[in-house]
Parts: structure tokens; C-alpha cells; sequence
């Protein structure tokens, strides 16, 4: 097998050469054509598709999981259209947007209500089951872990000021670049009561956050420019919150998906 590692092929030809089966890590595409190529069976995660153009394609059994904005599909926008349909499923939803501080409170307050209920049914299973991957994401336990660090980041380091609020089992996201400081042990075991005690630590911050959150806290920035993830100049601290809302509410339905899979025998 060949391999190809930290090299630069910028401006390489690749013309009637067989590809199937090859692994693509931490690859850079940027300006690629691509013309007459069969992608069947391709998997991709965590992709930037920033300004791609697909001509003459055929999508069939297509499967797409992730953030939609101005996709035009056959001269439609169906971004605005799938949204609407997420909210018709799951009224809740539209309100994980909030655009004021009480809207906040109540949003976080469905999140973990819903949460409650998802934990409830997880812990039906036996403790192994919550360590299986399904499809090759997370694990139930992993899911909880990447919230905590997800809290930690938006709420913990943004909001709060704290520059390493991190607990050894945080989990950053998969394709992360990885930062001095910053845990990132994807292999660990730990146990589901382990997992939930930094979990009910975190959700007790957000919630302290958002119970003492004002519209004018909104409007305001943050800044945060010490080592480590995340670092921005000027950030709108609603959309700290905000990020925060996404990642709960997305993550329950993929941990939901994943246990139905579990009982399935997936």
C-alpha cells in the first residue's frame, strides 16, 4: 500500500488512476476538480464544502447530517426548507434560537428535561452498551463526554473568563487540530457515573448563567485570547450560548438514533 503523509501534492494529476478504498485524513481539497469521478460508497465526516459547485451529478441513497445554509439543489434553496420541516417534527426546536434572555432560560430548560428523559432510557441498557460505537460515532458515554467540553469551552472559558476550565475526560470533537492543555483522550473508559458527575457540574454552570442572564449581557462581546480552544477577539456572547443550545440539542438526537440502533442489535 502507498502512502502519502505530510506531503505536498498541490496541482497533482490524477487521471484514470484507481483510488478505491483510500483513506483521506487532515487533507486539503481546496480548488479541486473533480470531473467524471464515482464517489459510491464514499464516506465523508467532517467536511468543509464552503463554495462547492456539483454539476451533472446523480444523487441517490444519499445520506447528509450537518449545518445547511444557501444550498441550492435544482435552482431551490432547500436549506430554509429542511428547517422548517425539522420544526414541523420537533416544535422545541425553533426555540433552541433564542434572541432574549428569558428565551434562553426556557431553552435550556427543555434541554434538560428532554435530557433527563434520553439518560432515563440509557440507563436500561447495560454499561457496556453505552461504550459501543454505532456506525463509528460516539459512544453514548463519549456523546456525554463532548458536552462536557462543549460547556466548558462556550460557557466555561467564553463566558465565564475561566482560561483552562477542563476536566481530564473532555472530549473535543474528532477532527480538532488538538491544543497544549487541552485533554483529549478518545480511548478512555470511564464509567457513566463518572461521566454524569462533571456533567451535573457543568449543566449547573450553564444553568447559574442562564438564570442570571440579562438582555444587555446579550448584546455584549467577549474576548478570550489566551492558549487554547477557543480563542476570538469580539465574539458575541449570545452566540457562545447559542453554540452551546445547538450541541445539547443536536447530540440528544444522535445519542436517541444511537440507543434505537443498540436496541435493534446494530
Amino acid at each position: 500500500m502507498t502512502e502519502f503523509c505530510d506531503q505536498d501534492l498541490a496541482g497533482a494529476r490524477f487521471e484514470r488512476v484507481g483510488l478505491q478504498g483510500a483513506t483521506f485524513r487532515q487533507v486539503s481539497l481546496n480548488g479541486a476538480s473533480l470531473r467524471d469521478v464515482d464517489l459510491t460508497g464514499v464516506q465523508v465526516r467532517g467536511a468543509l464544502l464552503g463554495q462547492c459547485r456539483m454539476r451533472g451529478v446523480e444523487l441517490v441513497d444519499v445520506q447528509i447530517s450537518g449545518e445547511l445554509q444557501n444550498v441550492v439543489v435544482n435552482g431551490v434553496d432547500i436549506a430554509p426548507l429542511v428547517d422548517a420541516e425539522l420544526n414541523r417534527r420537533m416544535p422545541e426546536r425553533s426555540r433552541m434560537r433564542p434572541d432574549d434572555s428569558e428565551g434562553f432560560r426556557e431553552a435550556w430548560a427543555i434541554l434538560e428535561r428532554r435530557w433527563e428523559g434520553t439518560l432515563a432510557r440509557a440507563r436500561t441498557f447495560p454499561e457496556s452498551a453505552l461504550h459501543r460505537s454505532v456506525d463509528d460515532e460516539w459512544s453514548f458515554i463519549q456523546t456525554l463526554r463532548h458536552l462536557n467540553f462543549a460547556s466548558a469551552a462556550w460557557v466555561g472559558r467564553m463566558v465565564l473568563g475561566n482560561a483552562s476550565p477542563w476536566h481530564p475526560l473532555d472530549l473535543p470533537w474528532d477532527e480538532a487540530p488538538g491544543w497544549d492543555g487541552v485533554p483529549w483522550d478518545r480511548q478512555a473508559q470511564p464509567s457513566l457515573d463518572e461521566v454524569l458527575t462533571v456533567r451535573r457540574e457543568r449543566q449547573a454552570m450553564v444553568r447559574r448563567v442562564m438564570a442570571s442572564l440579562t438582555d444587555e449581557q446579550l448584546a455584549s462581546e467577549v474576548t478570550r485570547t489566551e492558549p487554547g480552544w477557543p480563542r476570538a477577539e469580539g465574539f458575541p456572547l449570545k452566540e457562545c450560548l447559542r453554540i452551546v443550545l445547538n450541541e445539547e440539542w443536536e447530540h440528544r438526537l444522535y445519542a436517541e438514533r444511537d440507543l434505537t440502533a443498540l436496541e435493534k442489535g446494530n
